[in-house]
C-alpha cells in the first residue's frame, strides 16, 4: 500500500532520475548535445542531493535506499550508452574492461540474489566514488579526451564489485550503505 511517509524530497529526487531518464535518450537521438549536457548535469545532481537531504534531515528509509539503488542502476548503466553515443572514440579502447565491468556488475546481482534472496546494490565508498567520477566523466568528455579517465573508472569499479561480491560471500545480507569490506571486518 502507498504510504504518505514515502513522499519525501529524497525519494522524489531519486524517482526523478528514473522518470526523466528517457529525456536524455531523446536529446541524444535528436542530436541536442548542449541540451543533453545541461539536462545530464541537472538530473545527475539529484544523486548527490537525495542522499545529502536524506542524511541531513533524517529522512533515510528502506524504500528510499531501494529507490536510490534502482535509479543509480538505470542512470549509470545508461551513462555507458551516453558515452558510447557521444564519444565512442573514448570508450572503444576500453572495450575489454567494459565487458569485465558488466560481467562483475551482473555477477554481483546474481550472487546477492542467491545468497541474500534479493539483488542488492551496495553503496560502498568505492562505488560511491565511481558514481561521482562517472558523473564528471560525461561532463569532462565534452572538453577533453577521457580515454584514460574511463580506464581508471573501470578499474576502480572492478575493485569495487569484487569488494561487493566478497561482502556478500563472507557476510551475506548487510546494510547497502556499508562503507567497505574493512568496516565489516572491524565490527
Amino acid at each position: 500500500m502507498f504510504k504518505g511517509e514515502y513522499i519525501t524530497i529524497p525519494n522524489i529526487l531519486s524517482m526523478s532520475r528514473l522518470v526523466l531518464l528517457p529525456i536524455l535518450f531523446l536529446l541524444i537521438m535528436w542530436d541536442m548535445k548542449e541540451a543533453f549536457l545541461i539536462s545530464y548535469i541537472l538530473l545527475g545532481s539529484t544523486d548527490f542531493f537525495d542522499g545529502f537531504i536524506a542524511r541531513r534531515f533524517n529522512q533515510k528509509t528502506e524504500i528510499g535506499k531501494t529507490l536510490d539503488s534502482f535509479a543509480d542502476i538505470f542512470f549509470y548503466v545508461s551513462t555507458a550508452y551516453f558515452i558510447y553515443a557521444l564519444f565512442p572514440e573514448y570508450l572503444i579502447p576500453n572495450r575489454l574492461l567494459l565487458i569485465i565491468f558488466f560481467s562483475l556488475f551482473f555477477l554481483s546481482f546474481v550472487i546477492s540474489g542467491v545468497l541474500c534472496k534479493k539483488p542488492i546494490m551496495m553503496h560502498t565508498y568505492l562505488l560511491k566514488l565511481n558514481g561521482i567520477l562517472v558523473y564528471f566523466l560525461v561532463v569532462t568528455s565534452y572538453f577533453f579526451n577521457t580515454t584514460a579517465f574511463i580506464t581508471v573508472i573501470l578499474l576502480i569499479y572492478l575493485v569495487g564489485f569484487v569488494e561487493e561480491i566478497g561482502i556478500f560471500i563472507k557476510y551475506g545480507e548487510v546494510d547497502p550503505d556499508t562503507p567497505s569490506f574493512i568496516s565489516l571486518k572491524n565490527k
